[in-house]
């Protein structure tokens, strides 16, 4: 007959036996609490509110004196040690509440000490303590530039024990942020060391070095030039090796080294078979069912985004059908969905080819129930996602994508609780509402307008922007009745208001959004006009003191498309032009013809074609006014000009003036 098994001990009961006088009873509560808690979040968020750590944290200490005493017994003492750091340790693993928590207790440098310990246990459980620390982003950052820490480090990555040297690496990965660190660290010798552990070290060794050099390598062209380089030897080859290794998450590790230095110095690794390697590579790393597999889709994005020729690769690689097999396959890790989707995006991001292969496998359904996934990342990503894929000229000119099954589930995550999914949803919803169709009648129906109004008041500018912006898309060459519903909705006291918005972003896409709404049909232009000229004025006024040149420009595009009507519609763009005489208002106009920026010259030159057009009774007045501010000779100047639609512009101008007789 089985013996009957006891219960484990209650959380209460165990931090009872902790302060316990007795080390046998001592350590075998902390055992205990280690089974405990190893893995399971919940039991160790219960030890955390009973003050768990705190009390292990005590422990650890006073065993650390009391390894100073030569009359305790050293055995008892270690066992302690190790013990106790290997709870900390477990609270630490994989749960920032635990991290915060063993900080926060002042184990730190407690944990610290135990690695000068004489005892090769307690040196493995200190070590082991601290690289789980150091595997969150509320670890301590370690400062490399001061020569005494710098040592230290190298005395960690020069020791024997394989948990000492992979925390050396940990501490490299966590904090080598600037360039300044990158170089110390190249400058101290630290790459030959972390190269030595490539060849010659252990699994854990191989991995945390793969980590490191990443991290040094990252945004860093010069250092990759010299590990690349003769000074060095090899040290490249030994990370392209290690992405065929055996072992999956060392096999990633050194794709994610090999892609930072192709994105820091495309220059290097421009051989098509070590691409085409990366590629199938992450691509197979996608079935592995833990960690690794959640973590390839990210590399993959990194390895592919905005570079069409790695794209154009992948799509031969059947990247899109692989990651299209495993959205079919249901349900996914949160983090492996993110990841697959984001991949997905970023196929997408630039080839037509990729876009037409997602469509004809009807990939579009299975992301756009993920806009509904419990996860935020997740409906994050499927946002990312549908942005990418509804850039098709061709699928929104066919009006593909303005339908119920795309627009109302983005128009109800308007209303997510989560701001990133909040603003995806908004860039995702900013190209489908540039529908070449007569359409756009879905996205009134299902409230889309009212709540682009509402979160163009938000608090967080990205949103505010990002709102404008899908308002803006939707009023392009829309109608005049659409337009109405629009600006009945917004209203002119809103508009301007965000026309003299605090950000800039908002500034811009309010104006863009002005700026499509007087397109067109002339009575559209009257909108400018609402309460008494309010947006006309604040248009002005923005032009007047902004120093950016996208505010100029679409604030200059604005005015362009109220100058194209009547008469009224002119002298009132003059007004705003020259609202007072003076240099100050010369210099407005002529710091736009000088600008660096084509597209202001652009937009500026065009707004005064509009307004010296002969047809016009006062183009003569105008004209005039033009050429006292300095502005005609100016363009005389521009004849020449090195953009091809400002040079054209401006000699149809100064043809306008010699019709006026000006020379």
């Amino acid at each position: 007959m089985p013996s009957a098994t006891v219960n484990s001990r209650r959380p209460i009961e165990l931090l009872s036996r902790l302060a316990s006088d007795e080390p046998e009873v001592k350590v075998r509560a902390l055992r205990e609490v280690k089974n405990q808690i190893i893995g399971n979040r919940t039991k160790k968020l219960s030890f955390l509110k009973l003050g768990a750590v705190p009390a292990v944290a005590g422990i650890l200490a006073d065993s650390a004196d009391d390894v100073m005493d030569s009359n305790c017994d050293n055995n008892n003492v270690n066992n302690i040690l190790v013990q106790s750091a290997t709870v900390l340790g477990s609270f630490a693993c994989g749960f920032d509440a635990g991290v915060q928590a063993v900080l926060d207790a002042g184990a730190f440098l407690n944990l610290l000490r135990l690695l000068s310990n004489s005892n090769e246990k307690v040196v493995d459980a200190g070590a082991r303590a601290l690289r789980m620390i150091y595997q969150s982003k509320l670890a301590p950052k370690y400062d490399f530039l001061q020569r005494k820490n710098m040592e230290f480090l190298i005395s960690l990555l020069n020791s024997e024990n394989e948990n000492v040297s992979g925390l050396g690496a940990s501490i490299i990965t966590h904090s080598c942020k600037t360039s300044l660190e990158q170089k110390a660290l190249f400058d101290a010798g630290i790459l030959r060391k972390l190269d030595s552990l490539l060849e010659g070290g252990s699994l854990s060794q191989r991995d945390a070095s793969l980590e490191s050099i990443a991290a040094i390598f990252k945004n860093n062209p010069e250092v990759i030039s010299k590990f690349a380089g003769p000074e060095i030897g090899r040290p490249l080859s030994s990370v392209i090796d290690l992405v065929k290794d055996r072992y999956p998450r060392t096999r990633l590790l050194a794709c994610m080294c090999l892609i930072v230095i192709r994105n820091t110095s495309p220059h290097f690794l421009q051989d098509l078979g070590i691409k085409t390697t990366l590629i199938h590579i992450l691509l197979e790393l996608l079935d592995d069912p833990g960690q690794v597999g959640y973590e390839a889709p990210f590399a993959f994005s990194s390895l592919i985004a905005q570079r069409e020729d790695i794209q154009k690769l992948a799509l031969e690689a059947n990247a899109i059908d692989k990651l299209h097999h495993h959205l079919q396959k249901g349900p996914l890790h949160p983090r492996h969905y993110e990841g697959i989707l984001l991949a997905l995006a970023d196929m997408c991001s630039k080839l037509e080819s990729c876009r037409s292969k997602f469509l004809s496998l009807q990939v579009l359904n299975l992301v756009t129930d993920a806009l509904t996934d419990n996860s935020a990342d997740v409906r994050t990503a499927a946002c990312i996602c549908l942005k990418s894929v509804t850039r098709s000229i061709k699928n929104l000119s066919a009006g593909h994508f303005m339908n119920e099954i795309i627009v109302i589930p983005l128009v109800q995550l308007f209303l997510d609780p989560s701001t990133s999914v909040q603003v995806a949803a908004l860039g995702a919803i900013c190209n489908v509402v540039v529908d070449f169709t007569t359409r756009k009648s879905i996205f009134i129906q299902c409230g889309g307008i009212k709540q682009l109004v509402e979160l163009a008041k938000s608090m967080e500018s990205a949103v505010r922007s990002n709102a404008l912006w899908a308002l803006k898309n939707f009023v392009f060459l829309a109608d005049n009745r659409l337009k109405e519903d629009v600006f009945s909705e917004l209203t002119a006291s809103m508009l301007s208001s965000l026309i003299c918005d605090p950000e800039p972003c908002v500034q811009e896409q309010a104006l863009a959004l002005v700026r499509n709404l007087v397109d067109g049909y002339i009575n559209s232009i009257e909108f400018v006009f609402a309460e008494d000229g309010l947006i006309l004025g604040a248009i002005g006024r923005q032009l007047q003191s902004s120093s950016k040149a996208e505010i100029g420009i679409q604030g200059m595009y604005a005015l362009c498309n109220v100058a194209s009507g009547n008469e009224f519609h002119k002298e009132a763009v003059m007004h705003q032009l020259f609202p007072q005489t003076g240099d100050k208002n010369q210099s407005y106009m002529i710091k736009f013809l000088l600008s660096n920026d084509s597209q202001l010259r652009t937009a500026t030159v065009w707004t005064i074609v509009n307004l010296t057009c002969p047809s016009s009774p006062g183009a003569s007045g105008r004209l005039e006014k033009l050429r006292n501010a300095g502005i005609v000779s100016q363009l005389k100047n521009m004849v020449n000009d090195s953009c091809v639609d400002v040079k054209l512009r401006v000699r149809t101008v100064l043809g306008q003036s010699m019709g006026f007789g000006d020379n």
